[in-house]
């Protein structure tokens, strides 16, 4: 079976198709609106056993309480649905704008504590232009002393931050030429600030093969030592092999190639970026992979089920524990998305 840790769910087309417009991105049409039922007939036609939900990336927000109740209830409808179709869904907890610290550790607790969360969902950074700050920033600390404490799991995926120019071709959007290296930016300052070291017991995994760092790895160990990182550069490359990365729209003989010299085959996990992506984008993906580990089939169930089963174990079971919690719903959420929650 496969277990997909790269998956994730709209609760509004709308504002999904006018943030794709924004960032140079067409969602395919036949995964608007988003439904349960749009992830579980993918599934079904992919082998995909079960799917770690996760909200999309978001590139800025603000502090404040209305950006708590909307993660907050987007939190809530993931739980739901696990609960709903179990051993279907796990689910990434998303947090406020972090810069919130306080709102992020207290979602951290319902989220981990009450929902059942397998685990928590950032991005490379927080904020806009010279104000934003990566994940990485002292101001975080607090939250990462949290996750490090709870050993949880982060799923980092790269934030969809504009460069300074424009993206060079109507084909070649944000998600295309920019959220790669907001990966490997994140990546790396976890690991020359020495947060990488000083909370060990956080489980991360970069999306994406970690976008463009098993490329640039030794660029950064080199080069940041020179400029002052007490790591020496085989420290260095010795945290950026301690990530898990996974498979979603990376999956190729020349990325593969890299990667099995980069990291342990235990740090491989599968992903499919559903349904951001189509089901025809990602078996092509899924069937390069599946070629590179023809002769392998022991490598190949590693890394589609047992690497995820080892870091979730929670997975291979029905977790009846998850129960909706509707006296925290908001009816805004329902109003939003009457849609989905008549779906369950």
């Amino acid at each position: 079976m496969r277990i997909d840790v790269h998956h994730h769910f709209f609760l509004d087309a709308q504002t999904k198709a006018e943030k794709n417009l924004k960032v140079g991105w067409q969602t395919p049409q036949e995964n608007l609106p988003w439904l349960p039922e749009t992830s579980l007939t993918a599934m079904d036609k992919l082998g995909v056993h079960t799917a770690i939900l996760s909200p999309p990336p978001m590139s800025s927000a603000s502090c404040g309480e209305e950006n708590r109740t909307e993660v907050r209830q987007q939190n809530i409808y993931a739980s739901q649905l696990c609960t709903a179709y179990p051993q279907r869904f796990g689910f990434f907890a998303g947090l406020p704008f972090l810069d919130d610290v306080q709102g992020s550790l207290e979602e951290i607790a319902f989220s981990l504590d009450i929902l059942g969360a397998d685990g928590v969902a950032l991005i490379s950074c927080y904020g806009d232009g010279i104000s934003a700050k990566y994940v990485a920033d002292d101001m975080y600390d607090p939250i990462w002393q949290e996750l490090d404490r709870r050993r949880a799991v982060v799923f980092l995926h790269g934030a969809q931050t504009p460069s300074s120019t424009p993206y060079p071709h109507p084909w070649l959007g944000l998600p295309i030429s920019e959220v790669p290296n907001e990966t490997y930016k994140a990546a790396a300052q976890l690991v020359v600030s020495g947060k990488k070291r000083r909370f060990p017991n956080v489980n991360i995994i970069l999306a994406h093969l970690g976008g463009s760092t098993p490329f640039l790895a030794a660029r950064v160990a080199a080069l940041s030592h020179h400029m002052g990182c007490p790591l020496t550069p085989g420290e260095i490359i010795e945290d950026f092999k301690s990530f898990y990365y996974e498979t979603a729209l990376s999956a190729h003989e020349t990325t593969l190639t890299a990667m099995a010299t980069f990291v342990p085959l235990n740090r491989l996990l599968f992903g499919t970026d559903f349904p951001a992506v189509s089901t025809k984008t990602v078996e092509w993906y899924t069937e390069s992979l599946e070629g590179y580990f023809a002769d392998r089939p022991l490598d190949l169930a590693n890394v589609m089920c047992n690497n995820a089963l080892r870091l979730f174990p929670n997975l291979g079971k029905t977790k009846v524990e998850r129960q909706p919690i509707t006296d925290h719903m908001d009816t805004s959420l329902a109003s939003n998305s009457t849609t989905n929650h008549n779906a369950l």
